[in-house]
């Protein structure tokens, strides 16, 4: 699951921003480059790396074991491990670099890898990749590539999963409702959804407009993207175009009101309007399905997004980057090596992160895994992979998270009726040119 960079009220947003803007100026002052073979430190001796991740409590546990495993094979290496929830973990994260402490290998997402390889938190790992002491050859070149920023390689990815669309089997059995199809358009989407609404007396479908990955699919099925290098890949048109979209689907009844559908923009996963019995349909990742299945009774089914889904593609769900001022740099890169591409690791951690970015071992979990909800999760993964078209050419820019959120701001402005989709397609490309300095 990814954190919510809308979680918290505003005073705590901006705690956020202050703390990462603190955090991000430290490793100026570090020296050194970020090189092979150049640890200071536990030669000869006992090593203990510290290690921070986000997510459920059986992410923790799935990742604890695997580090034991590590261990096992490496008994001179231990960890000092923590983790938390998703809300707070960039607080955190941000603090402990501000304060000269940040951990030896760290989580980390398309929201602020920019922003901490821009910096200078995050080691290089290109020359690792160069002489085998990071093996990333089996991977899938847009994962490969998206961790790259400015030409170096700034954190591994540790699972892969695309957009997808929850919907709710039960419910559609019960009231003998056709189930939506992969390839739908956007209006068709929107009217089965209306209709789901008219005969299940549920809304059909959470309101997508403060959805940013669903934004995202929509602007590069129409030619756009949503960043172009570090400029926006759209304009005010294209917004007042998505804006409306949804403006019409409110008024057909498609959606949840107001309040219900800023329930769903402020919720963390185990929380979203399906598993909630609010909606019909949610607009997710493909490896938060296993997390939503466990908050619900209902079966579920999962799908792309409407429209032409050759324009998703095969995302890094997040990654593991070392600190660059690691005194442990080479084991740091070891282990992140290892939960990528150990086999038995790979038992281990199954999907929860996403599938497994190695294609080799990705074949040996699909064969072997026994959780239906995870066989769901990498059956549709594989089925949409045969369609994926290129990933976008960099991640998100520095500023990612601002746009995110400014997007769920505006778009309420729209459901709340306080603005007209012209009114906020405008508001929204000034805060989002803001957010990543673009001109």
């Amino acid at each position: 699951m990814e954190p919510n960079p809308r979680a918290g009220t505003p005073a705590q947003r901006t705690t956020r921003r202050r703390l990462l803007a603190a955090a991000l100026t430290v490793p100026l002052l570090l020296g050194g480059a970020a090189a092979c073979g150049d640890d200071d430190s536990s030669s000869g001796g006992k090593t203990e790396l510290s290690i921070f991740w986000w997510g459920a409590e059986k992410r923790a546990e799935l990742t604890d074991q695997a580090l034991a495993l590590y261990t096992q094979k490496h008994p001179d290496v231990t960890f000092k491990k923590t983790w938390q929830g998703n809300q707070g973990y960039f607080d955190k994260l941000a603090t402990l670099t501000a304060g000269g402490n940040a951990p030896d290998i760290f989580q980390i997402d398309d929201n602020y890898i920019s922003e901490y390889a821009g910096r200078g938190v995050t080691l290089d790992l290109t020359p690792y990749t160069q002489n085998g002491k990071l093996d990333v050859s089996k991977f899938p070149e847009s994962l490969r590539k998206y961790g790259e920023v400015d030409g170096k390689l700034a954190g591994v990815a540790m699972g892969e999963n695309t957009q997808g669309l929850v919907y709710n089997k039960t419910l559609l059995e019960k009231f003998k409702l056709p189930e939506p199809k992969t390839g739908m358009s956007w209006e068709e989407f929107i009217d089965w959804a209306a209709n789901v609404t008219k005969v299940s007396k549920l809304p059909g479908t959470q309101d997508a407009s403060a959805v940013y990955q669903a934004l995202w699919v929509y602007l590069r099925q129409n030619g756009k993207d949503l960043y172009s290098g570090k400029q926006l890949g759209f304009d005010e048109a294209d917004m007042t175009k998505w804006f409306t979209l949804w403006k019409d689907a409110r008024a057909k009844g498609a959606t949840p009101t107001p309040d219900v559908i800023h329930e769903g923009n402020a919720s963390d996963v185990s929380k979203q309007l399906i598993v909630t019995g609010k909606a019909g349909t949610s607009w997710v990742w493909t490896n938060q399905m296993p997390e939503l299945k466990k908050n619900t009774e209902d079966e579920l089914g999962l799908m792309a997004y409407p429209g032409d889904s050759k324009v998703q593609w095969a995302r890094a769900s997040l990654y593991f980057s070392a600190f660059r001022g690691s005194k442990n740099k080479d084991v740091a890169v070891d282990v992140i090596n290892f939960l990528a591409n150990d086999p038995d690791a790979a038992k281990i951690l199954g999907t929860d992160r996403g599938l497994p970015p190695n294609t080799d071992i990705r074949a040996q979990i699909a064969a072997s895994v026994t959780d239906p909800n995870m066989k769901q999760t990498i059956a549709v993964q594989d089925e949409l992979g045969k369609q994926f078209g290129p990933n976008p050419p960099t991640v998100p820019p520095q500023g990612h998270s601002k746009v995110r959120s400014e997007l769920v701001r505006v778009a309420e402005e729209v459901v709340y009726g306080r603005q007209t989709p012209e009114q906020a397609a405008a508001a929204y490309v000034s805060a989002a040119k803001a957010a990543i300095g673009a001109s």
